[in-house]
């Protein structure tokens, strides 16, 4: 099973200390949160995408690339890429570099995003937002599946002939989650593909999770792709850990009280009790989280939000430490004695869906595009030999 953290990326005020770092401090901040979270053998880095203020990741495959040349195990990913509000085109592109660059070491998430107004700033409505994550996704598949596309939908123009570059590594397109928190259309989506679901957690009790989740794995059958228990399953979460959990309480409040994401809201106690954040002791987060497979059934991947609400950098990586030393090996083991043979330990990586591709007689293409256009024949090469 895998474990690793995710980012928001907001920029907020350490309610200890009044201080604010600003944007350039933040992202780098997040840089190194990746860099240690890969020493410490955590196994996945993923970061959010927004593009308002307080957050600032608003161009995840910059950084993500960026920690393909930084990091040397950790896979890396998104914890939501906005497929209603970005072109299907330019995603297919810069996913495709970002898989090359990374050498097949990265996956991504789709999601809707929970920002309103980030519809209209890119010249959407939020009111067709499930169609266009329907409709994008469908072109999106095409763009990494088919080296020449002819396409027409309803939200974007249409395409004649159309390549996307680079193509896939090895003819293979990225392994894709589907992230939603209250859409059943989004997890009938993941299903019908064959795609992973993540349902991030962070503000729903368990509860609603175990609906979605079974829900998804319900049609995941359906679609044909396997048994219900035999489909991808992510789950988000968050802690805050010290050795004393009375001592994790009276740390974390201040941040918990003043987080732009739940603060100033529902008490600290009340949060706890009815969503899994967990603030505590390592022992009472493998309690906790060790639970979930009773409701869930087994799943592939965990990621926890530790790094938000103005905590300070030094606290931060203190959390990543004890979450690879005290708290993932014994839920790593715990998963797998629990896991029957033929379920998947891990969603499959980059080797493994290549190899399945070609076992099933799907050889994968060679990663080049067609040679010349497809409606004159001509090169960019034949067109620069007639001008030079």
């Amino acid at each position: 099973m895998q474990f690793g953290i995710f980012s928001v990326g907001d920029v907020t005020t350490d309610p200890t200390t009044g201080r604010t770092p600003d944007d350039t401090e933040r992202v780098r901040a997040m840089l190194t949160i990746a860099e240690h979270a890969d020493a410490a053998g955590l196994d996945v880095f993923a970061t959010g995408e927004h593009h308002n203020p307080p957050f600032v990741p608003s161009s995840p495959t910059t950084m993500l690339g960026y920690l393909a040349g930084r990091t040397r195990n950790i896979v890396l990913s998104t914890a939501t890429t906005l497929i209603t509000t970005n072109d299907p085109v330019r995603l297919a592109e810069e996913y495709a570099m970002l898989q090359v660059i990374a050498d097949g070491r990265m996956d991504l998430m789709m999601g809707r995003g929970n920002t309103g107004p980030v519809y209209p700033w890119f010249g959407k409505d939020i009111r067709q937002g499930i169609g266009l994550a329907i409709e994008n996704y469908a072109l999106l598949r095409r763009l990494w599946e088919e080296d020449v596309v002819d396409w027409s939908g309803k939200f974007r123009t249409p395409l004649q002939g159309f390549t996307s570059t680079p193509r896939p590594l090895d003819g293979v397109a990225p392994f894709v989650w589907h992230g939603s928190i209250r859409s059943p259309e989004i997890a009938e989506q993941a299903a019908y593909y064959g795609d992973g679901f993540l349902h991030n957690a962070i503000f729903w009790p368990m509860e609603h999770t175990a609906q979605m989740v079974n829900f998804y794995r319900q049609r995941y059958e359906h679609h044909g792709h396997g048994r219900a228990d035999q489909a991808i399953v992510g789950l988000g979460g968050q802690v805050f850990m010290r050795k004393n959990s009375q001592d994790a309480w009276h740390e974390f409040r201040p941040y918990f009280d003043n987080a732009p994401v739940y603060g100033h809201g529902p008490s600290m106690e009340d949060f706890t009790r009815e969503t899994p954040l967990t603030v505590g002791s390592p022992q009472q987060v493998i309690d906790r989280y060790g639970a979930f497979w009773e409701q869930v059934g087994h799943y592939q991947r965990q990621l926890f939000l530790i790094d938000h609400a103005g905590l300070p950098l030094k606290t931060v990586l203190e959390q990543i430490d004890m979450l690879a030393e005290d708290v993932v090996p014994v839920l790593r083991r715990e998963a797998e004695s629990r896991r029957p043979a033929d379920v998947p330990a891990n969603p499959p990586s980059h080797a493994e869906r290549v190899a399945a591709a070609r076992a099933a007689g799907k050889a994968p293409a060679t990663g080049r595009a067609p040679e010349g256009d497809r409606w004159t024949g001509r090169t960019a090469e034949d067109d620069t030999a007639l001008t030079a």
